[in-house]
């Protein structure tokens, strides 16, 4: 008799696995098919059949959850801190320690250079900087500078660095046309990452023709179609050699004074602004430049009320209208245009609140602090926050300044 029942035991148990198994061959079947529809719907694109039925077939059981993103997982394991100061292009300061205590202490996205700290170096001394600093960073910098050519040079300015400094792209042009400026911006760009240094904060994208425009000698002096040809293809050289571009004076510099001074008020029409100056500024985002930087001007325009690198309205030009989804960043917000506006802490936060993901700052232990507070109360959400430095790592990734 017990033996009777064991045997009718094993019979239930065999059923029960036959038909599991028999459900999971059907659906494995369903899902096989359904993956053959999708190669036939779509013939143009190269899909691994083979892994698109083991990725659903595995989601369907049960086994597998979506990936994450790298940059959201670096941003999952930051501190707040951390992502604060991932906000900010922090000015080098006088010595190398303290370079380094900036970058321990604040956590700062990168760090930009000025003529003064290629002055008394080398470019073995600067070299050995710039590894000495990413060595004591959490995440790897971006490493920025001004190296415009002609009136805006910092590294090559000095012999010790080039025998010549770079000159300006309206003499590159007069010289060879765009071929020569292209010839240039590719020797450029080897001779800044060379040194170790990632971003060059150029092209110029603002239209002047007029040689008394406090902007003339950094543009390339003709209209509107020439300089969008010479922004877009510098861009893309640029690209090619690895080194991130900024497009700046955003939305166009125009006749206006120098914001290095004081405000200043930008009185065209935006119908002006959108039919002349923002057609460069097109053509680099068509080309693919990773930043846009914001200038200080109040464009009475667009919002009469502040500076184009605290607006949201202006911004918004930049996301809605123009569809850029890279990094929008500020001018130095320790120029005497935003100090003589507000103070700089204040504009630290204005400039987030307003859709900036990257400040170029003088002042970080203030402008790091403001910001750190904005986001502990409130003000800032953290939402807000996440979302450029999100746009921040990913650039990062993109150039392979972080692996």
């Amino acid at each position: 008799m017990k033996r009777l029942i064991f045997i009718l035991l094993i019979s239930l148990f065999l059923t029960a696995s036959c038909g599991i198994n028999e459900s999971k061959t059907q659906s494995e079947t369903k899902i096989t098919e359904s993956t053959s529809d999708i190669v036939t719907d779509h013939p143009e694109t190269e899909i691994d059949t083979h892994t698109q039925t083991q990725a659903l077939t595995e989601s369907a059981l049960g086994t597998v959850t979506s990936p994450i993103a790298p940059a959201e997982q670096i941003l999952a394991e930051m501190t707040l801190e951390e992502k604060v100061g991932q906000l900010f292009l922090a000015r080098n300061p006088q010595s190398e320690d303290e370079g380094i205590d900036t970058i321990k202490e604040r956590h700062v996205g990168g760090i930009i250079f000025f003529a003064r700290d290629f002055r008394h170096s080398s470019p073995e001394k600067f070299r050995a900087m710039i590894d000495n600093y990413n060595e004591n960073a959490n995440i790897p910098l971006l490493t920025a500078v001004d190296e415009e050519g002609g009136t805006v040079c910092r590294a090559s300015l000095y012999s010790s660095f080039r025998e010549e400094k770079f000159a300006s792209p309206s003499e590159l042009y007069t010289e060879g046309g765009l071929e020569r400026i292209l010839s240039d911006a590719a020797e450029k760009s080897e001779f800044l990452l060379d040194l170790g240094l990632n971003f060059n904060l150029a092209p110029v994208a603002d239209i002047s023709t007029d040689e008394e425009d406090f902007i003339f000698s950094r543009a390339l002096g003709l209209g509107k179609k020439e300089t969008a040809e010479y922004v877009s293809e510098v861009v893309k050289v640029m690209e090619k050699k690895g080194i991130l571009s900024a497009l700046k004076h955003f939305p166009g510099y125009g006749n206006n004074e120098d914001t290095h001074t004081g405000i200043a008020y930008d009185k065209r029409s935006l119908e002006s602004i959108r039919e002349n100056d923002l057609i460069p500024f097109e053509a680099g985002i068509r080309a693919g430049t990773p930043a846009v930087m914001v200038s200080h001007n109040i464009v009475e325009s667009i919002d009469p009320s502040l500076p184009a690198s605290l607006s949201e309205k202006v911004m918004e030009i930049l996301r809605s209208e123009m569809d850029f989804h890279g990094i929008i960043m500020t001018d130095d917000l320790s120029m005497d245009a935003i100090e003589n506006f507000t103070e700089s802490g204040e504009a630290a936060v204005l400039a987030i609140l307003a859709g900036a993901d990257l400040l170029c700052c003088s002042d970080i232990e203030r402008q790091h602090e403001a910001v750190l507070e904005a986001v502990r109360n409130g003000r800032i959400s953290e939402e807000r926050l996440n979302e450029s430095v999100l746009r921040i790592i990913n650039m990062k990734l993109r150039y392979k300044i972080l692996s």
